[in-house]
């Protein structure tokens, strides 16, 4: 909802298809993008890593299609989109981590 707030070409309806996107976003992060990934490994190296960002945006886009209360207005959102779920992910896990003495 947030990322959502953040990016005027990403639309979310309610609170239940962030939801449902959040958790579309998880499973396709677990079963799409290592496939995704194995087959772009040639020009993932040739980009230092950047094509990454690109199948986060494919799989954010893929998501659009299948929620309905979702809408990303097209690619560069969904690449940007990427980026701030990337940075929200980062700080999250950062605060949430134990510090260890």
């Amino acid at each position: 909802m947030l990322t959502a707030y953040l990016l005027p070409g990403v639309h979310v309806q309610d609170y239940w298809a962030a939801l449902l996107v959040a958790l579309l976003i998880s499973v396709s992060n677990a079963v799409v993008r290592p496939i995704l990934v194995l087959f772009t490994i040639p020009i993932t190296i040739l980009t230092l890593g950047l094509f990454l960002l690109v199948i986060n945006a494919l799989i954010i886009l893929m998501v659009d299609y299948f929620v309905q209360g979702f809408n990303v207005d097209g690619f560069w959102w969904a690449l940007a989109f990427s980026l701030i779920l990337s940075v929200f992910n980062s700080l999250f896990s950062d605060i949430t981590r134990e510090r260890s003495s």
